[in-house]
């Protein structure tokens, strides 16, 4: 169950530092509103920049990363505990 939960919170890490890196890749960044795919893509799979946006706060990149990280892995706890309660339930 720890080791799921790890590899959430890992999982979770390295989407938030790709589009990092992606972001930093072009000047100016890549990630705008005038690129819908891509916008949506990562406001999708980051959901405190989806915060960010919608209350219009600024945040820096690393607590994208930390709170990206935190969501994923409170996302996998939730996951694992659910199957299992499911899996005692049978």
């Amino acid at each position: 169950m720890k080791f799921r939960i790890t590899v959430c919170a890992g999982l979770g890490f390295l989407v938030a530092v790709s589009w990092a890196v992606y972001s930093f890749s072009a000047n100016p960044s890549p990630i705008t509103p005038a690129e819908p795919i891509v916008w949506h893509l990562a406001l999708l799979t980051q959901p405190i920049a989806l915060a960010s946006v919608r209350f219009r706060f600024g945040i820096s990149v690393y607590w994208v990363i930390l709170a990206n990280t935190l969501t994923y892995g409170l996302i996998g706890l939730i996951v694992e505990t659910m199957r299992q309660k499911l899996r005692h339930a049978h």
